[in-house]
């Protein structure tokens, strides 16, 4: 058997090994409880109360999220400035340490500082509330939404950009009616990736807005506080439903990308 057979066939096996145990570990959720307790559970005031509050908070901080990384993973590919290497870094770091670290970070940020007070004079406090979970599912999902598009940007050819504004567009323009088109797929994958994080956010929920019950429950914190409690059942359906989002949001992603 010629040797580039025996490598695809070895990595191929690799590949499918790790699928599958990944494959059973997701459905092992669906096998620990009957079925018709998972429903009961998912059918529960607490929990959909978990999963609306999930939806809803997800949605906004990912289309917030993709409002900011467009033109930040832009400026990161396309402009030379001072400090760039270290500002990369900054905004790298959220992926290198723990949630918990980041979500430390910005209860003292918004805690008690004077962009604190400045904000609590406009009315808005970002420490404890639903405001909270936005503001930390946010910083947890930018940076990798940042390093996708600024990827994306770095394989677009800019003499795109050079011939629409030669034509008479201005950058603005320019950025808005050819750099965005040309940066779709990337776009897509960073709007799965943010909405995936933004659902799955945990420590950084945890620590700034708390982990209050019907309130600041999202479907993570709903996982952790139940299996404080003991309460298993409630635990494995709030890890069933998120699985089950997580797939269905991927799978439509990834549909519209191969439409596109």
């Amino acid at each position: 058997m010629p040797r580039a057979n025996l490598l695809k066939i070895a990595f191929l096996s690799l590949t499918l090994f790790i699928t599958l145990l990944l494959a059973g570990a997701f459905t092992s959720l669906f096998f620990v409880i009957p079925l018709a307790k998972i429903w009961e559970c998912i059918s529960s005031k607490e929990m959909m109360f978990s999963l609306k509050l999930s939806l809803w908070t997800s949605c906004l901080s990912t289309l917030l999220v993709i409002l900011f990384a467009l033109p930040i993973g832009y400026t990161m590919s396309r402009f030379n400035f001072w400090g760039q290497k270290l500002v990369r870094t900054i905004m790298d770091l959220p992926i290198a340490f723990p949630e918990l670290v980041l979500g430390l970070c910005l209860m003292l940020l918004f805690g008690n500082t004077p962009l604190a007070d400045l904000l609590s004079m406009f009315g808005i406090d970002l420490v404890f509330t639903t405001k909270s979970i936005i503001v930390a599912q946010f910083f947890t999902a930018l940076p990798y939404s940042i390093r996708i598009l600024h990827s994306t940007y770095d394989y677009i050819n800019p003499r795109y950009e050079l011939i629409s504004r030669s034509l008479g567009y201005t950058p603005l323009e320019t950025f808005i009616y050819v750099s965005i088109p040309m940066a779709k797929t990337g776009i897509i994958g960073a709007i799965i990736i943010a909405f995936a994080r933004c659902i799955g956010a945990f420590g950084s929920v945890l620590i700034l807005a708390g982990g209050t019950y019907m309130k600041t429950e999202v479907l993570p914190v709903s996982l952790y506080l139940n299996i404080s409690y003991g309460n298993m059942d409630m635990a494995v359906s709030s890890g069933v439903v998120m699985v089950i989002v997580s797939f269905l949001a991927i799978f439509v992603f990834e549909k519209t990308k191969v439409e596109f």
